[in-house]
């Protein structure tokens, strides 16, 4: 059976992702696989005031709980995918990483990848 860190591995290995990090909802870090330069621990220290301001633009917008964000910045995009009530993954991709099947494939095994944490 599939871990964590096969799961991790897969995505990083995609063209355009730069990071794959699989991280608790309080921000520590469970595995990563990044660029060099990249501080995944840095980076999912911020993820929690994402979910936490998504989830509660979601309560005012009567839509429910963070699910998935896509956030774009000038130099690439971030995913922010909640696994479960305690994990989250979060993908760095380049401005030129296919998106849309990552993020089709990330809907379709969401319970999939969730049984693996």
């Amino acid at each position: 059976m599939p871990t964590i860190r096969d799961l991790v591995a897969a995505i990083r290995q995609r063209d355009g992702v730069d990071a794959a990090v699989v991280l608790g909802r309080d921000g520590l870090l469970i595995d990563s696989q990044a660029v060099p330069y990249l501080s995944s621990d840095d980076v999912a220290a911020h993820v929690p005031a994402i979910i936490g301001a998504a989830d509660e633009f979601g309560e005012a917008a009567g839509r429910g709980p963070l699910t998935t964000a896509v956030l774009e910045h000038p130099k690439g995009l971030a995913i922010v995918a909640v696994l479960t009530a305690d994990a989250v993954l979060l993908v760095l991709l380049q401005p030129t990483a296919n998106v849309g099947q990552l993020l089709f494939e990330l809907r379709r095994n969401r319970d999939h990848i969730a049984s693996l944490v």
